[in-house]
Formats: C-alpha cells, sequence, structure tokens
C-alpha cells in the first residue's frame, strides 16, 4: 500500500487542518452538555439530550475528522486530486461546524426551525464536499482495497446524510411526510456507523496501521472482500428493516456484527506482530478501539438473541458508549496523532526543498503531553460507562472528564500547529538566506 503513496500531490495545510482543530470542541460541549443534564441524559438513549450529544460526537467530532482525513487521503492514497481543495474545504467548513450545532440545538429543543435550517446547512455542505470528491474520484479504476473502500464509504455518507436529512424534514412537520421513523432511524444508525464509518475506518487503515504502526499488511483475501461485504449485507439489511421482517433483520444484523468483529480481531492481530520495541500512544489508542468494538459486537449479539437485554435501558446506552466514544472517537484520535506530526513533518520537509531538513515526526507533539491526554481520555471512557450503569454518581464526572480529555486533545492539536508555523518562518529565512549568497556576486 505504500507504494501508492504521492505525497506531492498533497492538499495546502490549512485544509485539513481546520476540520482537525474544530473536532475537539464539538466533543468538549458535549461534556458540557452531560455536566449541565446530568443523570437525566441518560434516563434513555432517546432523551432529548442523549440526542444531543451523539450527533455532537458523529456530525461534530467524527464528521469533522473524517471529512479532514478524507480531503488529505484522496489525492495522496488515490491520486483523486480535488480542485481547489483549499476552497472546497472552507465552504465546506463554513457550513458543517454551524449545521452541527443547528442540529443539537433542534435535537434538544425539538423546535422545527432549528431543523430546518439544520437541514439545509448540513445539506449544502455535505453536497459540495461529496460533489467534490466525486468529481476527483471519478475515472479512477479501483485497482486495490483502499480506493474501492473510499468510493464505498463515500456511497454510505450519501445515503446516511441523505436518511438523516430527511428525518429532519419529517421531524420540522411543514411537509407530512408518512414514514416510518423508528425504522428509517434505525436504518440511519446502520448507515452511518457501519456504512460510512467502518468502510472509511477500513479503508485508511489499510494503510496507516502498516505505515505507521510498521505491522504486516492486512490478510489480502480478507482485504479484497470486507469493503463490499458490508455495504451488501447493510442493503439487504435495510430493505428487511423497511418491509418489516424482523427474523432476516436479526440474522443480517448477526452478519454486520460479526463481520466488523472480524475487521477488530484482524487489526489486533496485526498489532502484535508490529515491530515496534514498544508501544506508543496510537497503538495504544487502536488496541482499546478495537477491543471496544468487539464488547459492542458482543453486547450487540447479545441483545439480538435475548430480547429482555435489548429492552433494557442500560443495554443501548453501553452499546453506543463503545462503539461511539470507546472505538470510533478512540481511533481516530490515535489517527490524529500520526496523520498530524506527519503532514507538519512533509510540508515542512516541501518547503525546505532539499535545503532544509525538517525537525523530525517525534518532535511536532511532545509524547509526555499525548500520555496525558491519552490518560485522560481512557479515564472519561471508563466514567462514561460506570455513567450508564450508576448515573447518579457518575454523570457529572464524566462531564468533566470528557471536556478534560478534549480540551488537552485541542492544546496539542494547536501546539502542533504553532510548530509549524515557527518552523516555517525559519525554514523561509534560512532558504532566503541561501538564496540571496548564491545570488551574491
Amino acid at each position: 500500500m505504500q507504494a501508492l503513496l504521492s505525497f506531492d500531490q498533497a492538499p495546502p495545510f490549512s485544509a485539513p487542518f481546520r476540520f482537525f482543530l474544530t473536532a475537539p470542541l464539538f466533543a468538549m460541549l458535549a461534556g458540557v452538555l452531560l455536566l449541565w443534564s446530568g443523570p437525566e441524559l441518560l434516563a434513555s438513549r432517546w432523551t432529548p439530550a442523549a440526542l444531543a450529544v451523539t450527533h455532537l460526537i458523529t456530525v461534530g467530532f467524527m464528521l469533522q475528522v473524517m471529512l479532514g482525513a478524507m480531503i488529505q487521503i484522496l489525492p495522496v492514497v488515490a491520486g483523486a486530486n480535488m480542485i481547489r481543495s483549499l476552497g472546497v474545504a472552507r465552504l465546506v467548513h463554513a457550513t458543517i461546524v454551524p449545521g452541527a450545532l443547528l442540529l443539537a440545538t433542534g435535537l434538544l429543543t425539538f423546535d422545527p426551525l432549528w431543523f430546518r435550517l439544520a437541514a439545509l446547512a448540513l445539506g449544502f455542505g455535505l453536497a459540495l464536499f461529496l460533489a467534490a470528491a466525486g468529481h476527483a474520484l471519478h475515472g479512477v479504476p479501483s485497482i486495490n482495497p483502499t480506493i474501492l473502500g473510499l468510493k464505498l464509504a463515500l456511497t454510505g455518507l450519501i445515503i446516511t446524510a441523505g436518511l438523516g436529512i430527511l428525518l429532519a424534514i419529517a421531524v420540522d412537520g411543514s411537509i407530512a411526510l408518512p414514514l416510518p421513523l423508528l425504522q428509517l432511524t434505525t436504518i440511519h444508525i446502520g448507515w452511518g456507523f457501519v456504512g460510512w464509518s467502518a468502510v472509511l475506518l477500513f479503508a485508511v487503515a489499510l494503510v496507516v496501521v502498516p505505515m505507521f504502526q510498521m505491522t504486516p499488511p492486512y490478510p489480502p483475501r480478507f482485504a479484497s472482500i470486507f469493503p463490499w461485504s458490508l455495504p451488501l449485507v447493510l442493503s439487504f439489511w435495510s430493505l428487511a428493516h423497511a418491509a418489516g421482517w424482523p427474523g432476516l433483520a436479526a440474522l443480517l444484523t448477526a452478519v454486520l456484527v460479526m463481520t466488523v468483529g472480524v475487521f477488530a480481531v484482524l487489526t489486533l492481530h496485526v498489532q502484535r506482530r508490529s515491530k515496534r520495541a514498544r508501544f506508543d500512544a496510537t497503538q495504544h489508542y487502536w488496541r482499546v478501539a478495537m477491543l471496544c468494538a468487539l464488547a459492542a459486537c458482543a453486547l450487540s449479539l447479545a441483545g439480538t438473541s435475548l430480547p429482555a437485554l435489548a429492552e433494557s435501558r442500560e443495554w443501548p446506552l453501553l452499546c453506543g458508549v463503545l462503539a461511539l466514544f470507546g472505538s470510533l472517537m478512540s481511533v481516530m484520535i490515535g489517527m490524529l496523532y500520526k496523520i498530524v506530526p506527519f503532514l507538519v513533518w512533509l510540508h515542512l520537509q516541501n518547503l525546505g526543498g532539499g535545503q532544509v531538513v525538517a525537525p523530525t515526526m517525534n518532535k511536532v507533539i511532545a509524547a509526555q503531553q499525548i500520555e496525558r491526554q491519552m490518560q485522560t481520555h481512557f479515564a472519561a471512557l471508563a466514567l462514561l460507562l460506570a455513567a450508564v450503569i450508576r448515573p447518579d454518581w457518575f454523570a457529572h464526572l464524566a462531564g468533566v472528564a470528557l471536556v478534560l480529555a478534549n480540551g488537552l486533545l485541542l492544546r496539542n492539536l494547536l501546539g502542533a500547529v504553532a510548530f509549524y508555523q515557527q518552523h516555517r518562518r525559519q525554514i523561509k529565512l534560512k532558504t532566503s538566506s541561501a538564496a540571496l549568497r548564491q545570488a551574491a556576486p
């Protein structure tokens, strides 16, 4: 996979970074909302505050990170150059950020106006991004599982966003739509978790896990089957839910869950064969993420076979915390701690033009700062899980820990930007001085 990388096609530094820097703010806002709502938020997964927190993480944190990563990955990994990538990034970011805030406000208040405005903002921003990404990928052959995975993940995003906007319009009430809201919500969640997030994570993992964690590649047969198998099964699962066939839907749910579980097991397996003498924070993040994914898969299967468990208050909340905070959020933070230093190094190296050597990646963010943030994130995860069981004891503590963990993440990312700007100025001074000396008679 690494031979496919084309670093000379990387987009401008600020294109992906604007997304990376705003993502922690949404997670901090989710922590503030948990702190403000307290135990009442965890009374059910359908409370307005729980829905708002969920979307602050999915649309605010996760979507921000994934869009920033896609803007960087498409040209480098797939050779798909996005036209005017910086302009696209600016417009998409300027609409997605307020759109996520409007959506959270709408879920908290159930005021139709906020849903309407959120649908407009998110719909425009995602349509622009999908048009730019689709144009870039048009004509790029799916010569490997990564490129195929990226294309299928974008398809998953289209379906997820389309269903989300449809639900917002239905809840808005301005247009009477005879829609089965519960089934649509379930399908929307399935495509968001699996069709978009899991497929994109797999496509990125094929490159970043061997590259940054010094592991062997994923098994070729699994890599070729996994990208298309998830959307295919997910499509039949969606039809089963829409048609009201609970038996078939439960069977396909088990297939989806076990397929995701296989990916988690294989990731843990290749990690064990890493050439690194000692695991770094990124590898710890990935390990915890895969273990949480396995735990969420086990709980999901248990709920399918034990209806009484699925009807309990704790079961969906535990699955959600494990999947969102434990797995997806952990793995994205782990990737940020490799992608961000790498991009800083890459842009400084290109700026030096072979005359000035860029600082090494491990100097961009101090290992001690990463370690402290990682420990705080894991503490927040443990408190969130405990808060599901005993909201009255742990809900406020979990909110504080979530704010603190993502505040530290934001500090580390801002530190990386400051590091880049400082060394950028130094490199420009050195290259300018060298050019003047060469020009002197």
